[in-house]
């Protein structure tokens, strides 16, 4: 009785085990889900996964910072760890271009612009993109078209929750 016991035992031992050798890196085509935090250098969190569904996005079709992607890319479930991301890998360097001046007489006539106020602005090609007020002054305001985190290294806590490789 107690052979079999030991046979068992060994049985789920063996069935439970899974070896490094398994566990698939994620690369280019997985899908995964990742739970993150972001900080800035001086410490300031400016995201956050963990109050909701981890992220999930496919590697490589460019809908996180190509950073981050990098940085997820050979992963296993279940690793973490922590990166310091340049802005040239986020969300690239400020662009002066982008602050832009409006005409009071543009505005409509029930705005009342605060500065710090997200403004949605379509641009000449039809695309959407949030602007923030920088300037309010008596004939216009002046808003600033940058990502907010543009100009930014950006550090990350990566938790790998999930690899699903392509069918």
């Amino acid at each position: 009785m107690t052979l079999l016991a030991v046979v068992l035992l060994g049985a789920a031992l063996v069935i439970g085990y899974k070896g490094e050798e398994e566990q698939i890196m994620a690369k280019k085509g997985d899908t995964v889900k990742v739970h993150y935090t972001g900080t800035l250098n001086d410490g300031t969190q400016f995201d956050s996964s963990h109050d909701r569904q981890p992220l999930e996005f496919t590697i490589g079709e460019g809908r996180v910072i190509p950073g981050f992607e990098n940085a997820v890319t050979g992963m296993k479930t279940g690793d973490s760890k922590t990166v310091s991301i340049p802005h040239t890998e986020a969300y690239g360097e400020r662009n002066e271009n982008m602050l832009i001046e409006v005409n009071k007489e543009q505005l409509p006539p029930d705005l009342k612009p605060e500065i710090g106020q997200q403004l949605q602005m379509q641009r000449m090609d039809g695309q959407t993109l949030i602007a923030t007020v920088t300037n309010v002054g008596e004939t216009g305001i002046t808003v600033d078209a940058n990502h907010p985190l543009a100009g930014k290294d950006l550090n990350f806590k990566i938790e790998m929750v999930e690899i699903k490789q392509p069918e």
